[in-house]
């Protein structure tokens, strides 16, 4: 394995979360986003497939992601670096939670968590020269039984409409969480621990 000529990397993402941890372990990265505007065609559709499992969906987003964005890479004849992409979902019985489109979505997203323990699937790809490395870490998330207010308040900030399953665990929305069984950072968007091993994997070195 040959360490990286600048130890930098791509990330495949405009989540500011997934930005954060990645210097919270000091990763040296530049953003490389694909296109998610109504206007033009988008390069990942995020649409679930029939009878297609959450598992699947997850890694599935990634991946393409991933290649998309090498795919981008070199058309624009960028310096060649190992790209980094993820997805998150959230899934209640079966069912994926993605982003709310608005007030009621959320609401509704938020009603079915009530109470309940969900899992959070978080899946990373790193994608470099003839390497395509990928990973899924899933998180059981249980929340407290939210009354009407809490649910009127949430919503009625901007918190839950960037997010899948309408909250983030480093919000406000931290106060509904009861428990966690799994990887803080894997339900916050991108599991730190995985994802530093596949990077070193790829030759990224850490200090």
């Amino acid at each position: 394995m040959m360490k990286l000529l600048d130890n930098k990397i791509y990330l495949a993402s405009k989540s500011p979360r997934r930005r954060e941890l990645l210097r919270q372990i000091g990763v040296n990265f530049e953003i490389l986003l694909l296109r998610d505007s109504a206007t033009r065609p988008v390069d990942v559709s995020e649409t679930v497939l029939p009878d297609e499992l959450p598992a699947a969906y997850v890694t599935r987003v990634t991946n393409a992601k991933a290649e998309a964005a090498w795919d981008m890479m070199e058309l624009r004849k960028l310096p060649i670096r190992p790209v980094l992409a993820a997805d998150t979902t959230v899934v209640l019985n079966g069912v994926i939670y993605g982003k709310p489109a608005n007030r009621s979505e959320a609401h509704a997203m938020l009603t079915s968590l009530s109470g309940q323990t969900h899992q959070v699937l978080t899946s990373i790809a790193v994608h470099y020269k003839k390497q395509h490395l990928e990973f899924t870490q899933t998180s059981a998330v249980t929340f407290c039984t939210l009354n009407k207010n809490q649910l009127d308040q949430y919503c009625d900030s901007l918190e839950p409409y960037d997010k899948a399953g309408g909250y983030g665990i480093q919000g406000s929305a931290a106060k509904f969480i009861s428990h966690i069984d799994g990887s803080y950072s894997g339900i916050m968007g991108l599991p730190l621990f995985e994802t530093a091993k596949l990077l070193t994997e790829v030759g990224l070195t850490f200090s």
